[in-house]
């Protein structure tokens, strides 16, 4: 004879209650523990009083012991735009004016650029006690810019319980890779062209506007046609500098430039000073292939939702539509939040994901090798490919934020 706890009838019946759905639902959505019959809160809120779509679950659970194991939750996101600007605040100083009339009052409607001659004018001004310093601009402080920026994982990973639309809860999937990669570049630079830079950030360093532009050009002219290189004959030494300032005119008109001055005359060439540098920042990309196989009409059609969701949400909305897009504008899709589960709590090893968008999908109804179904017309077996991409790329500092997870990080 079996060995049933006491309350063997109690428990039965509260796992076959809409009370237990209703809260193994808001325990996936909200990345809780699942309520069992010793810490179920009889004051939570029903499914049919909430917005959301109900969640969806393959394959079904027959009972509290098939919950257990690795799982991939889905959550779906309505996309939220920046509430303002592109998502990033730009704020310069010291760039604008507005005209002073005679009493020192600001004339409405007249900003302008700062000029040198404005800064030079308010110096002036200043120094003899006149109007026209501007409030506390005293003409030498330089353009300043403040930059913030709040990215799509920011901005929407911190509400995502108020932008869910739905979630999806999936077995793991077999292909399980993560691939982190950054842009690193060849980069050049001879002593030439560093010196030029170099003189004509010596040149700017003291003047603001357009007098530090000219200032620098007329630094790189003087370099240009008065340098001196060690180690070259006279006659060479005219050759590159007549090059390097543009004097230099080959047959039809092409430019003869420095570097094949020097290696003609010596048989040497300029050092590049080749080297490696940092480039940019790529995004992740992530593959994935689920197979159904409905074990009942109540799965195969669970199958069908799922399928149906992730088609609708992955496409672009129309703002206006009749039968075809209409409006000026198309909105964006549904973005998605990924988390692989252990156990129904966050999985400990894995990697974790940043807000992806669904880049690509395929739904292969004929996975058994040729089309077989049931009576109801749901196909035997079904092979559905999803592809993942991040909103943002992975920084050094995600590392150490709890986003990151327990496990091996992003």
């Amino acid at each position: 004879m079996p060995n049933f706890p006491p309350n063997y009838k109690e428990q039965e019946t509260y796992y076959a209650s809409q009370e237990y759905k209703d809260g193994v639902e808001q325990a996936l959505e909200n990345d809780n523990k699942l309520p069992t019959l010793e810490t179920r809160d009889k004051k939570h809120t029903p499914r049919r009083n909430n917005k959301k779509m109900p969640p969806l679950s393959y394959p079904l659970a027959t009972g509290p012991s098939q919950r257990t194991g690795d799982r991939l939750v889905i959550k779906c996101l309505e996309f939220e735009p920046p509430a303002a600007g592109a998502g990033a605040n730009v704020t310069l100083t010291n760039m604008f004016k507005q005209e002073i009339d005679a009493n020192g009052n600001v004339v409405p409607g007249t900003k302008s650029v700062y000029t040198q001659g404005d800064r030079d004018q308010i110096k002036e001004n200043l120094k003899n006690n006149k109007p026209g310093g501007y409030g506390s601009y005293t003409g030498d402080e330089k353009p300043k810019l403040d930059f913030s920026v709040t990215d799509a994982n920011t901005r929407m990973g911190k509400d995502v319980n108020r932008l869910m639309k739905y979630l999806i809860e999936l077995p793991i999937p077999q292909d399980i890779t993560d691939s982190n990669s950054i842009t690193w570049g060849e980069d050049r630079a001879n002593a030439l062209e560093l010196a030029a830079l170099s003189v004509a950030q010596e040149a700017m360093g003291g003047s603001i506007g357009d007098s530090a532009v000219a200032l620098a050009q007329g630094a790189v002219t003087a370099l240009n046609t008065g340098i001196d290189i060690p180690g070259l004959k006279p006659e060479t030494q005219g050759a590159v500098r007549a090059a390097l300032s543009g004097a230099a005119i080959g047959a039809l008109g092409s430019n003869v430039s420095p570097q094949s001055v020097i290696s003609r005359s010596t048989g040497q060439i300029l050092n590049n000073n080749l080297e490696l540098l940092f480039q940019g920042v790529n995004l992740r990309s992530f593959p994935y292939t689920i197979t159904f196989s409905p074990r009942s009409p109540k799965e195969g059609e669970v199958v069908k939702k799922i399928i149906r969701r992730l088609k609708a949400s992955m496409a672009p909305k129309a703002g206006e539509y009749n039968g075809t897009a209409q409006g000026i504008f198309i909105q964006s899709p549904d973005v998605f939040q990924l988390k692989f589960l252990k156990d129904d709590v966050d999985h400990p090893f894995l990697h974790s994901f940043k807000l992806c968008a669904l880049t690509g999908m395929s739904v292969n109804y004929t996975n058994a090798g040729t089309y077989t179904s049931y009576e109801d017309g749901t196909p035997v077996n079904i092979r559905m490919s999803l592809t993942f991409k991040e909103l943002n790329p992975i920084y050094h500092e995600d590392y150490q934020q709890v986003a990151a997870g327990p496990g091996v990080g992003f």
